[in-house]
């Protein structure tokens, strides 16, 4: 049965748990519903931003995922009305370019921080580097075993016209850069919410240009981020 709801851009069709996965993408949410979920059910369509609610396949509590489409406004809309109506700790399952070498494609790195590099968390107020709540962000880190840790910067750009901008964030200590990481955290942290972050490198970017990680190895990644993030909120 459908539930109430105050919300504009999220319309529930299903129940919301209070823990929630967030990835980017609403085709990987439905995937990782396939993944996660035993008979998941559509929680929203509205705006194609698809997610999907139910027992969670490792532990039966209530799991939901939710897709945030792309870029930090998209994502704080989502976050902020997943909040309204009870979201209580959100995890980021995404994807990032790695700005430093050593990296491989499809690794996993667990979020320690994000440099606000974005609009959107600089108007709600947070400058600097957004930090995740340390509690969720151990368990992340316990649940993706070897897999590195690392600051991230958030950025609006996924076509940077600017280099230098790369190399800034890499002297200000970044890994890698995505683009809804540090909204996540600032959202959380005004409401009184745990918020924490993985991100499979898709991209390893340089100088020299970008590679760009095979259809293969991001299916690969995907299946690893779900199971370190339902690993995390279990």
């Amino acid at each position: 049965m459908a539930v109430s709801h105050p919300t504009l851009h999220l319309r529930p069709s299903a129940d919301l748990a209070e823990r929630v996965l967030l990835p980017g993408d609403p085709g990987r949410a439905l995937r990782l519903a396939q993944q996660l979920i035993e008979g998941p059910k559509m929680f929203n369509h509205h705006r194609g931003l698809w997610g999907y609610s139910g027992p969670a396949i490792g532990d039966g509590a209530p799991l939901t995922i939710q897709s945030t489409g792309m870029g930090g406004p998209s994502a704080a809309i989502v976050i902020e009305e997943l909040l309204m109506l009870g979201a209580r700790r959100l995890v980021r399952l995404g994807t990032c370019g790695a700005l430093t070498g050593g990296h491989r494609l499809g690794e996993v790195i667990v979020v320690e921080g994000a440099l606000c590099e974005d609009g959107a968390s600089r108007a709600l107020g947070a400058e600097g580097v957004a930090v995740p709540d340390p509690e969720l962000l151990a368990a992340l880190r316990s649940g993706a075993g070897d897999a590195r840790s690392g600051v991230v910067a958030s950025h609006d750009l996924f076509y940077d016209p600017d280099p230098e901008r790369a190399r800034r964030w890499v002297r200000a200590g970044a890994a890698a850069v995505e683009m809804e990481c540090a909204v996540l955290f600032a959202l959380a942290g005004r409401h009184g919410a745990a918020a924490a972050g993985a991100l499979a490198v898709t991209d390893l970017l340089g100088d020299g240009g970008r590679e760009r990680i095979d259809a293969e190895g991001l299916e690969a990644a995907e299946a690893e981020l779900g199971r370190v993030g339902a690993a995390a909120l279990a």
